[in-house]
Formats: C-alpha cells, sequence, structure tokens
C-alpha cells in the first residue's frame, strides 16, 4: 500500500483512468477508435483545445477564470486571416499581431479585474460577448478564408506529422513542456501556485501576486489565440462564431485534469491529458453516430463529476501528508 501512495496522491490519475475508460468503451463499440487514423484526429483536436487548456489552467491555478478564450480564439485566427487575404500583410508578422491581438485581450481583462476589483468571472462573461460581437462585426457574419499557399498555415496546422496528426500537435507538446517546466521547475511557478492557494501568506512573503495574475491572463489570451492560429493553418479559415463551446470545454480539460476551481491546485500535464479525454469523446461519439448534442451533456456531467473526484484526490493527499 505504501508504494501506492505516491501514484494515488498524483492529480493526473483521476485523469489517466477516465482516459482509459473512454478508450475501452469506443473501441468496444467501435473497432476503428483505435485505429491510425481516428488517433490522429484525437491528437489533433487535443492539439487546439489543449492549447486554450493550458493557458486556463495556469490561469486557475493562480485563483482567476477567464471565459472569454474561446471569442479571443475566433477574433485573433480572424485578424491573421483578414490581415493575409485583405491586408496583403506578411504572414509572420501577421502572426504576431494576432498573438499581440489575444495577449492584449487578457491585459483588458486582468486590467478590469484586478484594479476595478471585478470577479474575472464576471469581467471575462461579459468579455466573452464582446469579443464576439467585434468579432462578427468585423466580418459582418461571414467565414475569412484563405484559398493561396501560405507556407506560415502549413507549419500552424496544415502538414501533418506521422501521417494522421497535424503539425499543430506538435506545437501543442512543445507548449506543454515549456509550461510545464515553468510551473514545476521554477520560482515563478511557485509564485502561482502561492497567489492562488493563499494570496495573503504570498504577499507577506514577497510573492508579487498581483503581477503574477496580471501575467498569467496576458499568457491565457495568447495561447488562445494561438489556438485560433493553428485552426486557422490547419482548415484554411476562420469564422466569427467557432469556439463558442471552448471556453467550456477548455476549463472542462483543465478540471478533469486535477486543477482546483479554487486555485492553488493543479498541473498542466493534467490539463493536457484532460484535453485527450475532451477530444476522445467529441471523436468516439462522432463515430458511433451519436447526436452533436450528446458531446456537451457529456461535457457537463464530466466536470461535475471531475470536481468530485478531485476532492476525494485532495483527501487521498492530505491523508498521505
Amino acid at each position: 500500500m505504501r508504494r501506492m501512495r505516491p501514484l494515488l496522491g498524483r492529480r493526473e490519475v483521476g485523469v489517466a483512468v477516465a482516459l482509459v475508460l473512454v478508450f475501452i468503451v469506443f473501441f468496444s463499440m467501435k473497432r476503428e477508435f483505435l485505429g491510425a487514423g481516428t488517433l490522429g484526429d484525437i491528437v489533433t483536436v487535443a492539439a487546439e483545445l489543449g492549447v486554450v487548456a493550458i493557458g486556463v489552467s495556469f490561469l486557475m491555478i493562480a485563483g482567476e477564470m477567464d471565459l472569454s478564450v474561446g471569442s479571443n480564439f475566433a477574433l485573433s485566427g480572424m485578424v491573421l486571416a483578414m490581415l493575409i487575404t485583405k491586408s496583403g500583410w506578411n504572414p509572420w508578422l501577421a502572426l504576431l499581431v494576432a498573438l499581440a491581438c489575444g495577449a492584449g485581450i487578457g491585459a483588458v481583462n486582468g486590467l478590469v479585474t484586478l484594479y476595478a476589483r471585478i470577479p474575472s468571472f464576471i469581467t471575462t462573461l461579459g468579455a466573452m460577448m464582446f469579443w464576439r460581437g467585434i468579432a462578427l462585426y468585423l466580418s459582418q457574419g461571414w467565414p475569412i478564408s484563405i484559398f493561396e499557399d501560405v507556407p506560415l498555415l502549413r507549419w500552424l496546422g496544415g502538414a501533418r506529422v506521422l501521417s494522421t496528426a497535424h503539425i499543430s500537435a506538435v506545437w501543442w507538446l512543445v507548449i506543454g513542456l515549456v509550461f510545464c517546466l515553468l510551473l514545476e521547475k521554477t520560482a515563478y511557478g511557485n509564485w502561482v501556485f502561492a497567489t492562488g492557494g493563499k494570496r495573503a501568506a504570498a504577499r507577506a512573503l514577497g510573492v508579487p501576486d498581483t503581477k503574477v495574475k496580471m501575467t498569467n491572463f496576458i499568457i491565457t489570451g495568447a495561447l488562445a489565440a494561438m489556438s485560433g492560429c493553428l485552426q486557422l493553418g490547419r482548415m484554411g479559415s476562420m469564422s466569427p462564431v467557432w469556439g463558442q463551446e471552448l471556453s467550456l470545454e477548455a476549463i472542462a480539460a483543465a478540471v478533469v485534469g486535477g486543477n482546483s476551481l479554487s486555485g492553488g491546485i493543479g498541473t498542466i500535464f493534467g490539463a493536457m491529458l484532460g484535453a485527450v479525454t475532451m477530444a476522445s469523446i467529441r471523436i468516439g461519439l462522432v463515430m458511433v453516430g451519436a447526436p452533436s448534442y450528446w458531446y456537451m451533456s457529456f461535457v457537463g456531467f464530466i466536470v461535475v463529476a471531475a470536481v468530485a473526484l478531485n476532492v476525494k484526490l485532495g483527501e487521498v493527499i492530505s491523508w498521505r501528508k
């Protein structure tokens, strides 16, 4: 039993078990579920969701939330598409502007939340609707497509690796590794945990809690923008209505991965596994011919179940200590 305690104390255990169960269920229903093509699709979907989930998790651990990532995702992707097609900008410069747009949205969220002292749930709920409206205005409600061959888009998501998954999976893994190391191996990571756990105590110890939260809002916004650019690279177009469910999906992936909604607890690797779990459910439901609305029903159920499981895992961790 003692040998099992370190394993039980890892917050990724819950999502790992859930992922295995999802694979078993869908494989029993469709043998093609574990085929190379299907696994490639799962990784591709998980990559675009996972990049957003990494940012959302980073912010949640610091004790805040961002519901506007879906609108940020669509608007930033559209900015990149519009600058390339309508303004004739250099694609790389356009990418930098799109990422800056996303980071700016995150900065606005942080400023309003931290300095106007409005809960981030309310701030980002309003931002979600505001920026969605801006995206619809800029495009007049129509998707923006890029028909010419743009090498940047191939590097973002159009190209494939191992003939199945899109190259966006590589971006996701690299970003995930960077933020895993940042959270677990650096002083800044300790500040993030301290800020989200006991903010008053962290401040007393000299942790710049407000700067940490502000930085994490900006990071979350930039990663949402990056995900929008990755999807533009894969699809070759961006619609102002895409990503409407992304905020809930990203939060679900983070929570399923062991991140606490109250802050101070969580892992980036767990959020990445959570994204794979969500992508597997989405692809699996499509394969078995289930109605599309079942997916959101599953998401709602999974969030509640994951929170309950995280509470139990927290009790196990406390028991170990």
